[in-house]
């Protein structure tokens, strides 16, 4: 895709009262997951996660990254003109200047979600704002870190995902389906294969034999680019 640019660190100087986040990358690429797959997005990855998930594909989120300010970050999404802006991480909820940057994305006229472990509270993000709340299954080795008190502030314009590892992982996320009527609440429930760990046909195959009314997300990105830095 000759139209995809990555642009990371740099840009104007800090003030002492702006908020300012840190940030591992900035990127323009194609939406890999969730409702908008395949549109072209601006990833906003803000540095830092206190989650390890055994299928971690943004360890390189985990530290580092660099200090930006809030305008410098708008300015850098601004070059792109995109419509839509996703929040990610890392886990972008663990740095406080994440609601401040969710708040001025939308009010510079983005369609903006949010990814998000929902291991931290979601309450006071922007109204305006599509979560993507990732429940972890057991197999991830965090599902003791489910904020369950997270899913009463969903509306319909958001979506759950789970990420799939093996067979008792879907059997979890689909009691987890009828537990709390997800797909009543949210717009998309997202069932992903484990990259590597679930052939994508396996876990197609158990949600046409369940009728689950839940949509099969495979990582376009991933397909695409294999990883690569920057997609």
């Amino acid at each position: 895709m000759t139209y995809l640019a990555s642009i990371t660190g740099g840009g104007a100087a800090d003030t002492a009262a702006e908020t300012t986040l840190r940030i591992t990358e900035i990127f323009y690429s194609l939406q890999g997951e969730a409702r908008t797959v395949g549109l072209p997005t601006v990833f906003v990855r803000l540095t830092g996660c206190p989650l390890r998930c055994v299928y971690c594909d943004t360890a390189y989120a985990f530290s580092g990254g660099e200090q930006r300010g809030l305008s410098d970050v708008l300015a850098e999404v601004a070059r792109f003109a995109p419509r839509f802006v996703t929040v990610t991480g890392g886990e972008p909820l663990a740095q406080k200047s994440c609601l401040p940057l969710l708040a001025a994305l939308c009010d510079a006229g983005y369609e903006v979600s949010l990814e998000t472990s929902g291991a931290l509270p979601v309450a006071e993000v922007d109204a305006r704002v599509v979560k993507v709340l990732d429940l972890k299954t057991p197999a991830s080795a965090e599902a003791h870190r489910n904020d369950y008190a997270n899913i009463q502030y969903l509306t319909p314009r958001d979506q759950i995902k789970f990420v799939i590892c093996d067979r008792a992982d879907y059997e979890w996320a689909r009691f987890k389906l009828d537990e709390y009527d997800l797909a009543r609440r949210v717009s998309d429930v997202l069932f992903s294969p484990s990259h590597g760990q679930l052939h994508g046909r396996d876990l197609a195959e158990w949600i046409l034999a369940d009728n689950l009314p839940v949509r099969l997300q495979l990582q376009l990105h991933k397909l695409l680019w294999n990883d690569e830095p920057g997609h």
